[in-house]
């Protein structure tokens, strides 16, 4: 997973401008809430690249490369930008209420939503309590 904290590109009396992405176009935006306490996605892509960007809220990430025999844990926050590689498995636990927005290269938009994602039979989170790395997938 790689982690880099966005910089307000612009500041005046207005507001602020953001740049999420420059010159890297994506195939599939969508804009997820969530209620503390809720947990999203305990899968991974075999093909798509994904992006995700905190607009506001705190969120736990739990992540795993298939190669790896660890599941690593980080806190993001506002402005915190995540990108996964294919293969790499996710899970997010909601530490406050939260939105983000999530940005797809590959297969996960419309009608192919769920063609290029594998769901894991054990949680991530579950996985780290046990010290075990299992992709089995349901």
């Amino acid at each position: 997973m790689k982690l880099e904290k966005k910089k307000m590109n612009f500041s005046d009396d207005r507001g602020t401008i953001t740049d999420i992405f420059s010159n890297e176009p994506r195939e599939h935006c969508t804009i997820i809430s969530s209620k503390k306490g809720s947990v999203r996605g305990n899968h991974f892509h075999k093909h798509t690249l994904q992006s995700d960007f905190m607009v506001s809220g705190k969120m736990k990430i739990l992540y795993s490369k298939q190669d790896e025999s660890e599941v690593h844990e980080q806190t993001v926050e506002t402005n915190d930008f995540m990108q996964w590689e294919p293969g790499e498995a996710h899970e997010f636990i909601a530490v406050e209420d939260l939105i983000f927005v999530t940005f797809h290269n590959g297969p996960r938009g419309g009608e192919n939503y769920e063609s290029d994602t594998f769901r894991l039979k054990i949680p991530l989170h579950e996985q780290k309590e046990k010290k075990i790395t299992d992709w089995s997938v349901q």
